[in-house]
């Protein structure tokens, strides 16, 4: 930190102080929470047997809507729709995680 002689000196190397503090908790913060998320998707990764790429996760996110489109399906007394959404859920589930 620069020393200055005058009194906006020292409140800007003040002001600046404060500005590279609150910079580093943030820049700390982000940095904390991307490895956490990183962390995440490898762990849920591993544990379903997959690759941690992104297009792998779109399809496990595919999957899913389309396991919750079986439910709704199921839940609104459609037996033939659920039973072709619950299929379809089940093909791309098992070939993803296989």
């Amino acid at each position: 930190m620069q020393t200055e002689t005058s009194f906006f000196g020292s409140v800007g190397a003040v002001l600046g102080e404060v500005i590279r503090a609150i910079v580093s908790g943030i820049r700390y913060v982000f940095s904390g929470l991307g490895s956490a998320i990183g962390d995440f998707f490898s762990g849920l990764a591993g544990a379903l047997g997959m690759s941690s790429s992104i297009f792998h996760f779109a399809l496990l996110l595919l999957g899913l809507v389309l396991l919750w489109s079986a439910v709704k399906a199921f839940m609104g007394r459609s037996i033939v729709a659920g039973l072709f959404w619950l299929l379809l859920a089940m093909l791309l589930l098992s070939g993803l995680i296989s």
